[in-house]
């Protein structure tokens, strides 16, 4: 009983002598340092919500509505079918019939979701590990790391606009490095890589790996970089070789790393637009989602509510993949 006690007021001196010390921290933010860290929070908070969420959500409401930029919104006035004058159905409410006329009557769109699916699962299967591999080779401390680091970085400093000029100079039908290296830079057997509508895909792509592989690689050498030595020491001990060292023990750590990275992918992947555009305005066997997006919305179409219900699409298809991936790893941790 005696000791019941004891070990009740040792508890309650324990919480009063915790008390004082959050009441101590608490202190330790003055006004103003309240004011500033209000401030540092605040204003990146309200230009996010400004211009990400503000236009997403904004984007949503639009794919609902037929509206033409022109005139104001009516959203409690509902689209009538035709025949109706089509001078009388702007800025009413369209229901899904954006994205129903994007499904079966809008013969681009199909080939523009088949592309950015191709592109997403290029980066993901080889630009990645493309990066990953030139990361663990120049991380092994070769000769000449920092060289081949710079030439590999290179093209991540480019602009896409200028990648796209400059291997627009490679493919060349006649004059290209790449026809000519082949021996197909003659009238009759020239091979039209930007051109032909079965090519340019994976001509284009080519392009945006080459640009990828070396942003892939830089996150990859900033995490390698970071990993302790000693477990690098564990496993040479434990008789690991360098294949068991990278993926048991080194990749494992490497897990934020490949999360930022993943996010990276998925976005750099659907938001392709310069490359497709400098080569021939994404037409052609280049359609992308994006490209839909911008003609429909900017173009002389001036779609506001279809061009939105493409982007809500693109959207979805990006946020889709990234919430399973950080669900699923999350998901794992919990039990930790």
């Amino acid at each position: 009983m005696t000791l019941g006690v004891d070990v009740r007021s040792s508890d309650r001196e324990e919480a009063q002598r915790r008390r004082p010390r959050r009441k101590r921290g608490r202190r330790l933010l003055s006004r103003r340092d309240k004011v500033v860290l209000t401030l540092m929070l605040g204003i990146p908070v309200l230009i996010d919500l400004a211009f990400i969420w503000f236009p997403a959500l904004g984007s949503i409401v639009l794919s609902f509505t037929r509206w033409n930029g022109i005139g104001g919104l009516h959203l409690g006035k509902t689209c009538q079918p035709p025949p109706a004058p089509s001078v009388l159905q702007n800025g009413c409410f369209y229901g899904v019939q954006n994205y129903h006329q994007a499904a079966t009557v809008y013969p681009q769109f199909w080939p523009a979701v088949q592309h950015n699916l191709i592109w997403l699962a290029v980066f993901i299967c080889f630009a990645t590990p493309l990066g990953m591999l030139f990361a663990v080779i120049i991380d092994r401390g070769i000769r000449g790391s920092r060289i081949y680091q710079s030439v590999l970085f290179l093209p991540v400093m480019l602009s896409l606009a200028l990648i796209g000029i400059v291997w627009e100079f490679m493919y060349s039908q006649n004059l290209g490095l790449i026809n000519t290296v082949i021996g197909r830079n003659g009238n009759s057997n020239a091979i039209d890589w930007l051109g032909n509508p079965h090519l340019n895909l994976w001509a284009v792509l080519v392009e945006a790996t080459w640009r990828q592989a070396g942003y892939v690689m830089v996150l990859y050498l900033a995490g390698l970089k970071a990993v302790d030595p000693s477990l690098r020491e564990a496993a040479t001990i434990d008789g690991a070789n360098a294949w068991q060292m990278f993926w048991r023990v080194i990749f494992p750590v490497l897990k934020p790393i490949n999360i930022v990275i993943l996010v990276v992918t998925v976005i750099e992947s659907l938001r392709a637009f310069d490359l497709v555009y400098i080569t021939n305005h994404g037409s052609n066997g280049l359609e992308l989602l994006s490209v839909l997006v911008t003609n429909n919305i900017v173009g002389e179409i001036s779609r506001i509510g279809f061009g939105s219900a493409l982007g809500v699409v693109l959207l979805v298809i990006s946020i889709v993949p990234i919430s399973i991936f950080l669900y699923q790893t999350f998901r794992r941790e919990e039990p930790r």
